[in-house]
């Protein structure tokens, strides 16, 4: 079919490249295209091909299911009008095949000569690409009225045809109104008329020089319309690698704008009787002698980086990630004592009121009595800890707020409610973020800013990060990593059971009973709270796992209110005492009932995911996890990170209704498979989206991140990173280079911007 745009190419007053698709194509043909979100030329140029055909080659249709919108392409076999004399009118039954399966196409029309321009273009023999949904018809799979393409024919003259039919077919990310050839018409109507001066250049030439890189104008045009495979090749290689410098030039400009921050050192204060000449004690060098537990090699590592850099008068900007239970909260308490040695405070923020009150616990109870500073039986040289959350009495937030404003409290714990406008410290000097990605950028900031001077920063994060990915998240910040776990940590086993298999699901809780009769505590854990609430209405920390090609639609999850009163029924449960532990429950029951479970009082605890981060209850060494399908890789590691840490092994089981071929089959099979965190990252990289990993923006518009692959491009990360460090160093502020500083207000324009906002 022969399709033209609807309106010429007019001289427009702004830039080409912010030219509205309307006013270039007219109305009617960028409409579908606003419908993806491609409203300018650059969105269009940027809507790059994602894969390519070739007109020989054609779709392998094996795999084509009934409902889904497809593009194969094929070749002619028969192409017949007919009447149809049961309902009147006139059809056109074609047939095309990919050399072995074939696929049916069928137009209908109320006279036979509506359809002969169909009939004399889709001539036997020939190739094209056809657009639709397919559906099954008498047992035989079809499109009804598909869209479609035929080369060699959609062309203007036999030249044109002849090359066209030799080239690579660019194959777009398309709908139905939108398929994917009238999305190429498109492209070359906006493509054809720009030179490359209308296509500013975001690559520095030095940049594009050293690398061997072609320019943007001739990029677009590679990966739009190749000749050959290696045209378009050369093309994405050089958008790919313009993607990795550009969010690595940012970076490096917020890694160049925090070196030039004031901050107050911090250093080491001497034990008393190792040069102090009789000063003050240090609290540091005595709980160092408290710990009942050598420190890990790689903590004491990480320690010496730590302590190096808080002495300083600019401030630290350091990532600490580790396994769970790896020991990054006695490695965070080490910086936060040196800190308080040095005449200052620190603040720990965690994401819920469960997380905050056990690090305020294990901090007191690590300290002893150098946590009890002005209290009877308290050591002289101590400090106090405070804990704020949003649900305290009236009377003690007032006498913690007065501990962090006096600044008795040295170290202060908290949720949100540290942010609050009335919270005031005597002498900020390093704030401790744990699980940074529960926070936003305001949120960090509104902390950071109860400082006098920028403090010095420690963010914490159980989740593994790829080398990779901790260069694009968190390229601005220094990264550290605890791979050892402590001695004396229990091993974990991990199975997924079929939900389906009766007799494994009455083993599971056989399992469960063996290990509280053995005087061991368990977790059941549900995705939702009760049965008739929505999952967006759930704990903020359930996360469920998207829903990727070929899984099955969503079905109503399990809730803790219902799992409860079945488990108080089974037979094989019957005399367990069974608590519940969910974050709609008021603090006062949660902390009950977190206390109740770590002192033996509860056998098995049914929880949200309210227990997935920093939750330590040493005699927990069973989990199963309902519904296991519906949370990602990372949530299920750092769920099974709650059982076996004590000296009795752990064990995780995780029940499922997918099947083990499914996607989500297969996620569950890789965390069944390894324990090694880093692992399972890299895993869960590979099967997620690219927007995904860097969390960017909820603006309803595309990730900046096309074509660029944290963990399978570490090399072109890698590159561009040091090309940015060396234009950042020679100018912070671009000044040489306007396209780039334009083209980074752009891509990190609004929200997007906030997976760079790490610090």
């Amino acid at each position: 079919m022969t399709e033209t745009t609807d309106a010429p190419w007019d001289a427009a007053p702004v830039a080409r490249m912010h030219e509205p698709l309307a006013a270039v194509l007219g109305a009617r043909s960028a409409g579908p295209l606003t419908k993806m979100g491609l409203r300018t030329v650059e969105d269009l140029l940027r809507h790059y091909p994602r894969r390519y055909g070739e007109p020989g080659r054609m779709t392998d249709m094996t795999g084509l299911v009934v409902g889904e919108h497809v593009t194969v392409v094929a070749q002619v076999v028969t192409a017949t009008v007919r009447h149809m004399r049961s309902r009147g009118g006139a059809m056109l039954q074609a047939v095309v095949t990919d050399g072995t399966q074939r696929l049916g196409l069928t137009f209908f029309a109320k006279r036979p000569g509506s359809l002969r321009v169909h009939e004399d273009r889709l001539r036997p023999g020939r190739t094209g690409l056809f657009t639709g949904v397919v559906s099954e018809y008498r047992g035989e799979r079809q499109l009804t009225h598909p869209d479609y393409l035929v080369v060699g024919v959609d062309a203007d003259d036999e030249a044109a045809a002849l090359v066209e039919a030799g080239r690579p077919i660019a194959i777009y990310p398309s709908s139905a109104a939108a398929p994917t050839w009238r999305i190429e018409r498109c492209v070359r109507t906006v493509l054809g008329p720009l030179s490359p001066d209308d296509v500013p250049d975001p690559l520095p030439l030095q940049v594009r020089e050293h690398r061997a890189l072609v320019g943007l104008h001739q990029a677009l045009v590679d990966v739009h319309e190749p000749h050959d495979d290696a045209q378009w090749q050369r093309g994405r290689d050089r958008l790919r690698y313009e993607e990795a410098f550009v969010l690595q030039v940012a970076l490096a400009r917020r890694r160049s704008q925090v070196a030039h921050l004031e901050a107050v050192a911090r250093p080491l204060r001497p034990a008393l009787g190792a040069g102090s000449g009789g000063g003050r004690a240090s609290l540091l060098a005595d709980f160092d002698v408290l710990l009942p537990f050598e420190l890990t090699e790689g903590q004491r590592v990480v320690g010496e980086e730590i302590a190096d850099e808080l002495a300083r008068d600019r401030p630290m900007q350091r990532l600490l990630q580790g396994e769970v239970g790896s020991g990054k909260t006695v490695v965070a308490l080490r910086a936060m004592l040196q800190v308080v040695d040095a005449g200052g405070q620190a603040a720990l923020l965690a994401p819920t009121e469960v997380l905050a009150g056990q690090h305020a616990r294990t901090v007191r109870a690590l300290l002893a009595d150098l946590a009890d500073g002005g209290f009877l039986g308290g050591a002289e040289h101590g400090t106090r800890v405070a804990l704020l959350t949003g649900s305290q009495s009236a009377a003690d937030r007032k006498r913690n707020l007065l501990d962090a404003a006096s600044g008795a409290a040295g170290i202060v714990v908290g949720t949100h409610a540290l942010l609050g406008e009335n919270v005031q410290f005597a002498d900020l000097g390093l704030v401790v973020v744990d699980e940074q990605h529960r926070f936003g950028v305001e949120q960090r900031d509104a902390l950071r800013t109860k400082a006098d001077r920028v403090p010095h920063l420690l963010v914490m994060t159980a989740t593994p990060i790829p080398r990779t990915v901790a260069m694009t998240v968190f390229g601005d910040l220094e990264v550290s990593t605890l791979r050892e776990i402590p001695a004396g940590r229990s091993p974990i086993t991990t199975h997924v059971v079929p939900a389906s298999n009766a007799a494994w699901t009455a083993r599971t809780w056989a399992r469960v009973r063996e290990e509280v009769a053995a005087g061991r505590g368990a977790y059941v854990v549900c995705p939702r709270i009760s049965a008739t609430e929505t999952e967006s209405d759930s704990d903020a920390s359930t996360a469920a796992a998207p829903i990727l090609d070929g899984e099955p639609p969503r079905r109503p999850l399990r809730a803790v209110l219902e799992v409860v009163d079945e488990l108080r029924a089974l037979p094989a449960l019957a005399g367990v005492r069974i608590g519940i532990l969910h974050g709609q429950m008021a603090a006062a029951e949660k902390e009950s009932a977190m206390a109740a479970f770590t002192a033996g009082d509860i056998d098995l605890l049914v929880s949200t995911t309210v227990i997935e981060v920093g939750v330590d209850v040493p005699r927990a060494t069973a989990m199963v996890v309902l519904d296991a399908d519906r949370f990602g890789i990372s949530q299920l590691h750092q769920l099974r990170g709650r059982v076996g840490r004590g000296t009795e092994p752990g064990i995780c089981l995780l029940v499922t209704d997918a099947s083990p071929d499914s996607p989500a089959g297969a996620r569950l099979a890789t965390v069944a498979s390894t324990t090694d965190g880093f692992e399972l990252a890299a895993a869960d990289l590979e099967m997620r989206s690219e927007g995904d990993v860097l969390g960017a923006a909820q603006s309803g518009r595309a990730s900046s991140l096309r074509l660029l692959r944290v963990v399978r491009d570490a090399d072109v990360i890698a590159d561009a990173r040091a090309d940015a460090e060396a234009i950042v160093a020679e100018d912070p502020e671009l000044g040489p280079w306007p396209a780039l500083r334009a083209e980074i207000a752009e891509r990190l324009a609004g929200d997007r911007e906030e997976f760079l906002d790490r610090a």
